[in-house]
């Protein structure tokens, strides 16, 4: 699976750049550095480095790196967090879906099976489609956790981006509430338009910066199922 690859490949040139000092690993906060130290197989480490590559300017990847167990529980959360995301790319192919650390990270925009019509915020049509598809996974994977973000591009006054992101975000979450997925699950932010994915001067890249993004994280349960079944 292309994760899979994708995976590997961050393994691999992560633990070269940290063999050798590299500026990533300097630039790490404490929280970080502790992941990338407790790391089983430098899985982290590809979080760190994603991380830097967003210029800290990923909230969704900076709750994946916050969640971190690390050592050998944290490859027992990563093995399962491969099996769902292999499960997210089957049923969802146009979902940008990453592989980070011990967790996933999800961005759905226009283009990718999540959308609102201009100045909207329910969810309908195709991104109904896609949030069942989703719903029915989670249900697979009780035991992660999901934030919700919502993001806008940079039309329109401030404040107002702010309202709608917020209202996008929470749709999307209420939607998967009401698909039977428990409520305790989620958390749900917005950030307007303040973390831009792509450059707001082009038609292309304010369509990529209108999404919603998700990190699925391990839940309390899990982490402790793992610490459980890594003993010894």
């Amino acid at each position: 699976m292309k994760n899979i690859a994708r995976k590997s490949v961050y393994v691999l040139l992560c633990m070269a750049l940290v063999t050798s000092g590299c500026s990533v690993t300097r630039n790490a906060n404490n929280k970080q550095k502790g992941a990338v130290i407790g790391a089983s197989g430098g899985a982290v480490i590809g979080g760190v480095l994603g991380n830097n590559i967003g210029k800290g300017n990923n909230t969704a990847l900076g709750a994946i790196i916050g969640a971190v167990v690390g050592g050998v529980a944290g490859g027992y959360i990563g093995d399962r967090m491969d099996r769902q995301a292999e499960r997210i790319e089957e049923e969802i192919p146009g979902a940008e879906v990453t592989r980070v650390g011990e967790g996933i990270n999800v961005t759905f925009t226009e283009d990718a099976g999540v959308y609102f019509d201009t100045n909207k915020s329910n969810v309908k049509g195709t991104s109904a489609a896609t949030l069942d598809k989703l719903a029915g996974i989670f249900k697979e994977y009780p035991k992660s956790n999901i934030l919700v973000e919502g993001h806008t591009d940079s039309a329109g006054p401030e404040d107002y981006n702010m309202k709608l992101s917020q209202q996008r975000a929470e749709s999307v979450t209420n939607y998967l509430i009401a698909q039977g997925i428990s409520a305790t699950r989620f958390t749900t932010k917005w950030y307007g338009e303040n973390q831009p994915k792509a450059d707001n001067a082009t038609a292309e890249g304010k369509s990529k910066n209108r999404r919603v993004e998700l990190a699925i994280v391990a839940s309390e349960e899990l982490k402790e199922e793992a610490q459980q079944n890594t003993k010894g």
